[in-house]
């Protein structure tokens, strides 16, 4: 649909959007190249719908900018090359299938009528179904279908995979992968789940308290740390149940994303490539474990690979994370 090549689909600086209640996102600054397939993750209430609202333009940033293929959002013409699908499926309900496929066609100059029909006649849905009669992985698909007939080039889902069963899941997992290895799409998806989307993202962006706490490519970030564990040293106590505590200067020789002693053994995730003693035993850990640990210990600063990182005169001195 394009023929420039414009290298990040998305780009956030200094992204926040504050309600009465309190901020919902802030500071948010990371870029998300083009080409990649994208897990916006984070626990319920992190901010992940907030911002895909912001990048569907359904709401408005109170703070920053967002732009796409390096268009600010509100431009019409970047409107245009993203498509939406929101988590809670919002459809007319009254339309049949073939209607509702009609009316994406009314509504977008670039429509492709045999990809949206093809993916409904994937899933066996009926063209003269009507909206509210379908099942949820059925509604999810017609969703899809409307997406993809689009031609959009960036795909905004905000929990694709919620309510579906494990056979339903697979299917929608198989549908998106084979239509963006087609189309060279870019695709932000999101879930509070990493284990629903790991296997088909390359690419992660956590979220947690409306902050950014890790943005890159999952294949970066995972290898930067180490999974620790060794004896530690004894505690204040004297009493054989007395936890112990992290060995004498392990702090200060290697950056801790978190620890964990269990009586007299400790387990720590570390950053970066500080040369370890002999006697401790060190892992990779997977990605769900450097995941958890960067939404457990808030204290620690966001883990931002290069190609995810924005300028580093443009990002909030609060977002200035180390570099994987």
């Amino acid at each position: 649909m394009s023929g420039d090549s414009y290298p990040y689909a998305v780009e956030a600086l200094d992204l926040g959007k504050k309600y009465r209640r309190g901020w919902a996102l802030q500071e948010c600054s990371f870029r998300l190249p083009a080409g990649c397939v994208s897990a916006l993750v984070g626990p319920n209430g992190a901010g992940k719908s907030t911002f895909l609202g912001i990048a569907a333009r359904l709401l408005r940033p109170t703070t920053g900018s967002l732009r796409l293929f390096g268009m600010e959002v509100s431009d019409p013409a970047a409107l245009q090359r993203a498509a939406f699908v929101d988590q809670e499926r919002p459809l007319y309900k009254g339309f049949t299938v073939a209607e509702t496929l009609r009316l994406g066609r009314e509504l977008n100059p670039h429509w492709d009528q045999a990809t949206a029909e093809r993916i409904v006649e994937a899933g066996k849905v009926p063209f003269g179904a009507r909206i509210g009669t379908l099942s949820s992985g059925q509604r999810t698909r017609v969703a899809l279908a409307l997406a993809f007939g689009k031609r959009a080039e960036l795909l905004l889902l905000d929990e694709p995979m919620a309510d579906l069963d494990p056979l339903a899941r697979h299917e929608l997992s198989s549908l998106l992968l084979s239509e963006v290895a087609e189309r060279g799409l870019t695709v932000l998806m999101s879930s509070h789940l990493l284990s629903e989307l790991e296997e088909m993202c390359d690419h992660l962006v956590v979220l947690s308290g409306g902050r950014l706490r890790m943005a890159g490519y999952a294949d970066q970030l995972v290898p930067a740390h180490r999974l620790i564990t060794g004896l530690a040293d004894p505690g204040p106590g004297t009493g054989p149940n007395d936890n112990g505590v992290l060995p004498s200067g392990f702090a200060e020789r290697h950056t801790v994303i978190e620890s964990r002693i269990t009586g007299r053994q400790f387990t720590a995730l570390i950053h970066g490539g500080s040369e370890l003693d002999d006697s401790y035993e060190s892992v990779e850990p997977t990605l769900e474990e450097v995941l958890l640990a960067y939404l457990r210990s808030t204290e620690a600063p966001a883990l931002i690979t290069p190609g995810a990182a924005v300028s580093a005169t443009a990002v909030p001195a609060s977002q200035k994370g180390r570099a994987a």
